[in-house]
């Protein structure tokens, strides 16, 4: 019981709150995005269809080496975040090594909430945490986009399929869903990117962080469900 007092007295409950509305937040609207995306489409949905269609289309190829170069380019922007992450990471670890001169240096900044420097380490965790599982999924994304290219670069020739030797659709089923989990667990690492800067939101204060939270998932939603070009990738190709 004392523990649990010491743990509710370690951060006033405002911050308490903002952190647990962040949480939620952030695990609410992925499962959100998730189950509606699947009733009335979103962004991620829309691209997973020209990726299938991109991957059915492949089948008539006899060469396919632009198809190897769009997973490859594809590939570049988690390597790209990957390596980004790294070294904000490593930036995170140095302030969090520096301690007590960090969050003087915090504390001398306009508007910023002054606390313990225990709670403004405990905030570089929370940082250090986001960053670290943005790796994770960009490091994922990447080795999704190489099982991808495995799969073009094993397909059957073109001429199986016209002999109808292999299925055109199973294997745009196949190869376009490799694709389309590759790209979800690159949005996963791009929206905790985007949550970064809520969380960033809290060395200020608590109702920030709130106003913050709430203002990046506002974004995503806009920009996954009522963007311009979810509208373009809607209407039907010619």
């Amino acid at each position: 019981m004392n523990n649990l007092l010491d743990l509710l007295e370690f951060l006033p409950w405002p911050d308490w709150l903002g952190l647990a509305s962040f949480f939620a937040a952030w695990i609410g609207y992925a499962m959100f995005a998730k189950r509606h995306s699947q009733a009335e489409g979103s962004l991620l949905a829309a691209t997973n269809r020209e990726r299938w269609r991109w991957m059915y289309q492949a089948t008539f190829r006899e060469v396919r080496v632009v198809d190897g170069m769009v997973v490859q380019n594809l590939s570049t922007s988690p390597s790209f975040f990957a390596s980004t992450t790294i070294l904000i990471i490593g930036g995170l670890l140095a302030l969090l090594g520096a301690g007590e001169k960090a969050s003087e240096m915090v504390r001398e900044l306009p508007f910023t909430a002054r606390t313990s420097e225990l709670v403004f380490e405990f905030k570089l965790g929370l940082l250090t945490a986001i960053f670290i599982y943005a790796f994770f999924r960009f490091t994922w994304s990447m080795r999704q986009y190489t099982f991808g290219a495995l799969l073009v670069g094993s397909a059957p020739e073109y001429t199986q399929f016209e002999r109808g030797e292999a299925s055109r659709e199973l294997f745009a089923d196949r190869a376009g869903r490799v694709m389309g989990l590759a790209a979800e667990t690159f949005n996963d690492g791009l929206r905790a990117y985007y949550l970064s800067f809520a969380a960033v939101a809290w060395f200020f204060s608590p109702w920030a962080l709130l106003g913050g939270t709430a203002g990046v998932i506002y974004v995503l939603y806009q920009r996954e469900f009522h963007s311009e070009v979810l509208t373009v990738l809607r209407a039907d190709p010619p």
